[in-house]
């Protein structure tokens, strides 16, 4: 067997099982039995595909219902006070989704990816009590398969490293507990085999952190590894370099330090440190982000490399990171370009990747089967990088003729013109954009996709929706109306089937959080816009109403970090193709009278480099990118932007230079201290901080709102505030939507006046 490692497994199924079933749960047409055998039986299927292509350590532990830092809480007995009454599954899904008495827990993205997790709430009075049922059942699941299972844990620096307090203490302060508790869980799990390799992701340190964080590796790491001779500890990190903590990890006991040599080049540096140390390297070299397929030829140069320093004996051959970030299978790509198809390869085809490179590099005798498998991997490489599909030279000429790179007029003098022209109130309320995607318009969607309907039946459908939800906006009397979005299935995925250069699959579903998956579009050329994409439905929706309707589009640098991205070209010349086609479908916007147009960023701080040495370089180009996506709206069109889940203390002057008239943001969960920061820097542009969560089914009351616009005042003044849930409204349900939105607008109609 190839010594090779995978670090985790998407654990969604192949065919979206876990989040079908889960929802089902959550409806109430199921028991939680029914959760816990699909979960069983797609566990098993996993295990299979990685055992049938001689995995060597394969994962327990890596499965989640919802979340894996969720699932730490758990096993740690972090629990808030306000969900302490809960027990099982209700304890565990209030916590991530809320109820009607509490609020969900916060949630925010997994470093640069698009994975959210559930952030961990301590505080002075924060206690932990291991409970590893889990781990421990899930693990004699594998063994009952004839697997012998690593098992996977977030580790404790992390953890703590992305929890919050809420009251405002140091987290750190839990460590010495917190470590305790580990050390109580090696124990455990030390009397389930002869030997048990626990695996511990430390990616916290991919980042530029303080000294008194990597203080705290050795004293942990020391104590864990001391525990038990039969648990062997691999400490991993992944998405960049973790040169600070590799050189203080070499001198503790730990069995081996798993590095990403895709995303963190840097690495290399470190290797003498590790040679001298004689610990296992597990070497990421199989890309777990990305869905092109590997040049296997310069994934074995880049281990003979890895190997001048590193003896082979002390190197696993490895995924970069888990393979949660990448689809399941190429499997059910069926009617996607046969051509493009044989570019690509997705989780379940990484693992032949890193079988056969690890058969390779280890100078195993290879089969007939992996021969052919090699000449096609070459002959694929090859065709791709020659492929006419990938350019074009019309938008690549257009480019470099560009010379208006963003709007002339200054804030001041735009606002102005703003408001003479549409004539709002102080506190205008308005949407995210979405409305809800019922199953009845997804029907729709499919039925038309799939010739099943007309286009004529198709459209009156749409039209029907849009009608629908602008009435239901008039009657609750919001003051800026969106037309809902019926016709789009994803905020990238319609516009990207509107460009050329973007393919899109059938089944590449991503998990994005608990049962929300993301079909993200991959971007394989050169991209541009052959016609306009959202007027014909915004022109409608405004034709049936005297009010405002905003205009919803997806920013450049969100389209390009919710797409698999070409690798054969730098990012920033991507995105300025897609800023070109964008900026044009603002100006036949507006031409056609849709005069306020939200382009939507959600994505921006995610794209952002994890080392502050490389930021400077991606805000410059995501600014002027954003910049030259609205460059073409005149002095009274109005540009609103929506940020989802971000800290913006430290991008707040980067907010300012992209230079939208009206930025929205997620502030329910986090109370006012993103808002805060707007005023510290005098921010001049209007805000639309969010009252409410959209991410849980609760609806809040009048009252409630009532206070948290009062706090909103309390930081800005009412000319710069406009009032909106904090997202789209897309994943919710009608009922929910209307009494949520009602209670808003009552709710401004009161602090007006008050």
């Amino acid at each position: 067997m190839s010594k090779n490692y995978v670090i985790g497994f998407p654990r969604i199924g192949e065919k979206r099982e876990l989040k079908k079933v889960l929802e089902q749960y959550w409806l109430g047409e199921i028991d939680f039995l029914e959760v816990e055998f699909v979960s069983k039986e797609l566990k098993k299927r996993h295990w299979a595909y990685q055992k049938s292509t001689k995995v060597q350590y394969i994962s327990s532990n890596d499965f989640s219902y919802y979340d894996n830092m969720l699932d730490t809480t758990i096993l740690f007995g972090a629990i808030p006070k306000r969900f302490q009454h809960l027990k099982d599954e209700e304890l565990y899904f209030a916590m991530a989704r809320g109820t009607k008495e509490a609020v969900a827990m916060q949630m925010t993205k997994w470093f640069n990816t698009n994975y959210h997790y559930i952030v961990p709430e301590l505080s002075k009075q924060s206690n932990f009590t291991l409970n590893s049922k889990k781990i421990i059942q899930e693990y004699k699941e594998a063994k009952e398969l004839g697997i012998t299972p690593k098992i996977n844990l977030i580790g404790p620096i992390t953890y703590l490293a992305l929890s919050k307090t809420v009251d405002n203490s140091d987290v750190f302060m839990h460590i010495n507990r917190l470590v305790e508790e580990y050390a109580k869980l090696l124990e455990e799990i030390s009397t389930l085999d002869e030997e048990i390799i626990l695996q511990l992701e430390e990616p916290i340190f991919v980042k530029d952190v303080e000294p008194k964080l990597l203080s705290l590796l050795k004293p942990t790491y020391e104590k864990l590894a001391s525990i038990s001779s039969k648990v062997k500890i691999a400490v991993i990190t992944y998405f960049e370099h973790s040169n600070e903590a590799t050189k203080i990890l070499v001198n503790t006991p730990i069995w081996a330090i798993g590095l990403d040599f895709i995303y963190g080049e840097k690495n290399f540096e470190v290797l003498e440190e590790i040679k001298t140390s004689n610990k296992v390297l597990i070497a990421g070299i199989i890309d777990g982000r990305n869905i092109w397929k590997s040049n296997l030829r310069k994934k074995v140069e880049l281990l003979e490399k890895i190997a001048t320093t590193i003896d082979k004996n002390n190197i696993l051959v490895s995924t970069s990171c888990s393979l949660l970030h990448v689809p399941f299978s190429l499997e059910y790509e069926t009617a996607l370009d046969k051509e493009i198809k044989s570019w690509l390869s997705f989780a379940r085809e990484k693992l032949e990747e890193l079988k056969i490179v690890s058969k390779i590099f280890f100078k195993e005798e290879l089969s007939l089967e992996d021969k052919a498998y090699i000449k096609r991997n070459e002959e694929d490489n090859e065709k791709r990088k020659n492929s006419l599909k990938i350019h074009n030279k019309t938008v690549q000429e257009e480019l470099k003729t560009l010379t208006k790179l963003q709007r002339e007029e200054k804030f001041e003098k735009r606002i102005k013109a703003q408001r003479e022209f549409f004539k709002y109130e102080n506190l205008a309320t308005t949407t995210i954009g979405s409305f809800p995607q019922t199953a009845e318009i997804r029907q729709v969607r499919r039925d038309f996709k799939n010739n099943i309907i007309s286009k004529e039946v198709y459209e009156e459908k749409i039209k029907e929706y849009i009608s629908d939800c602008i009435a239901f906006q008039e009657s609750i009397g919001l003051d800026v109306l969106v037309h809902g979005e019926p016709e789009r299935n994803d905020m990238v995925e319609y516009f990207g089937e509107l460009l050329e250069g973007f393919a899109f699959t059938k089944n590449a579903w991503v998990q994005s959080y608990g049962s929300r998956c993301v079909k993200p579009p991959l971007i394989f050329g050169d991209v541009s816009r052959q016609k306009p994409m959202s007027v014909q439905w915004l022109t409608f929706a405004q034709s049936k109403t005297s009010k405002v309707v905003k205009g919803m589009l997806t920013g450049p640098v969100t389209i390009l970090n919710w797409s698999f991205v070409r690798d054969d070209k730098p990012r920033n010349e991507v995105a300025k193709q897609i800023a070109l086609a964008i900026s044009k479908e603002v100006d036949d916007l507006q031409n056609a009278g849709i005069k306020m147009i939200q382009v939507d960023e959600a994505a921006f701080k995610e794209g952002y480099p994890l080392r502050k040495e490389n930021i400077k370089i991606y805000e410059k180009w995501a600014v002027e990118n954003f910049r030259l996506s609205v460059s073409s709206a005149k002095i009274d069109t109005q540009i609103h932007t929506h940020m989802c889940y971000s800290e913006f203390n430290d991008i707040i002057k980067t907010i300012e230079a992209m230079d939208a008239d009206v930025i929205s943001i997620e502030t329910a969960r986090s109370g006012n201290r993103l808002l805060k920061i707007f005023k510290e820097v005098g921010y001049k542009q209007e805000v639309g901080p969010g009252i409410y969560d959209i991410h849980s089914p609760r609806v809040p009351s009048v009252e409630e709102m009532v206070e948290q616009i009062k706090a909103l005042l309390e930081v800005l003044p009412k000319e710069q505030l406009w009032i909106n849930p904090d997202c789209g409204l897309k994943t919710r349900k009608w009922p929910e939507v209307k009494l949520s939105l009602e209670n808003l607008v009552k709710a401004v109609n009161i602090v007006r006046n008050s």
